[in-house]
């Protein structure tokens, strides 16, 4: 296994140093400037990474579809326009079926784009434009399988989609209406506002500690707000501090005033805010497990890494 590993390492890395990158970023404007669909197509293995990179894009912003070469020779050629682009997939560029295909798209005038990796081939000679995606050879110790070609494929294909992503400056609020179901569409769609408690564990600067322990033992959210008149959030109070209190006054804690105990530098955040950016403050500063939410200066809720965790989202979130 681990000179197999070793082997693919390489593979991929002649690919990294050999890739003509000018050429790369002739079809990233090329596929920019599509006025319509990017159509991708390929045969055997070259299909499924053909279909992957149209779904990709197609999730992230650029219209893409897929389109089975065999389907396309017998009447859904049709869906291709002037204003499509399209995209063949193909290793040795020599499959005949897409060979064949290729005189027809033309004549619906849509520009053909050849991703090949044998820059000699027929398919990269009657393409518009094409790029070889160098390969040293196969991880098939008969040089047979698709194996470094599919994965450079595959490279290649998430690097345009992600290029495409980011010139067309594809926002995380519309990335969301895209995924609205599944985990995805979780992680970047639950708000602050659906997980934080409204019933809130309120005191003020001049209550005494033993007037309000009752408060935060019944709201049960391990902590105390401590706010003015105006419901201004002045400090906040956690049970740990609590316990800290407890160790340092063994005497007198009971007779302490809020605006004496509470934490005035705390860290907040917003309604609108998504439930995951909340998550990643609270773990930015490890001890802190309850996060204020403030609207117009004004508390609002709470939300607990607690709720957080239990709606599903953490095993989701990446480290930056």
């Amino acid at each position: 296994m681990i000179e197999l590993f070793e082997k693919k390492r390489k593979y991929l890395n002649y690919f990294f140093d050999h890739l003509d990158v000018e050429k790369a970023e002739k079809i990233l404007k090329i596929l920019l400037n599509c006025k319509n669909n990017i159509v991708f197509t390929g045969v055997g293995k070259s299909a499924i990474i053909a279909n992957k990179i149209a779904m990709t894009m197609l999730s992230t912003g650029t219209k893409a579809i897929f389109l089975p070469a065999s389907d396309a020779l017998h009447g859904d050629i049709a869906i291709i326009s002037k204003d499509d682009v399209f995209v063949v997939l193909s290793k040795s560029g020599e499959t005949d079926e897409l060979i064949n295909l290729i005189p027809y798209v033309k004549k619906r005038k849509a520009v053909v784009v050849a991703i090949v990796s044998n820059e000699k081939s027929r398919l990269a000679k009657i393409a518009d434009h094409y790029i070889c995606l160098p390969v040293e050879k196969e991880l098939c110790p008969y040089n047979l399988a698709p194996t470094t070609s599919t994965s450079v494929q595959l490279i290649f294909g998430d690097v345009l989609t992600i290029a495409l992503m980011e010139k067309k400056n594809f926002s995380i609020n519309e990335y969301a209406l895209n995924h609205p179901a599944g985990a995805i569409g979780k992680q970047i769609t639950l708000k602050v506002e659906d997980l934080m408690v409204k019933d809130l564990p309120l005191c003020h600067e001049s209550d005494l500690i033993k007037d309000v322990l009752h408060v935060l033992s019944s709201k049960k959210c391990g902590t105390l707000l401590v706010v003015d008149k105006k419901n201004k959030l002045k400090g906040i109070f956690t049970d740990g501090d609590l316990r800290r209190l407890i160790q340092e006054n063994t005497q007198d804690f009971f007779n302490k005033k809020m605006k004496d105990i509470m934490t005035r530098d705390f860290i907040s955040i917003n309604k609108n805010a998504l439930a995951v950016e909340a998550m990643k403050k609270m773990q930015e500063k490890k001890q802190v497990m309850i996060l204020p939410v403030i609207e117009n200066e004004k508390i609002e809720g709470i939300i607990r890494m607690h709720d957080i965790v239990q709606s599903g989202i953490s095993s989701l979130l990446l480290k930056p």
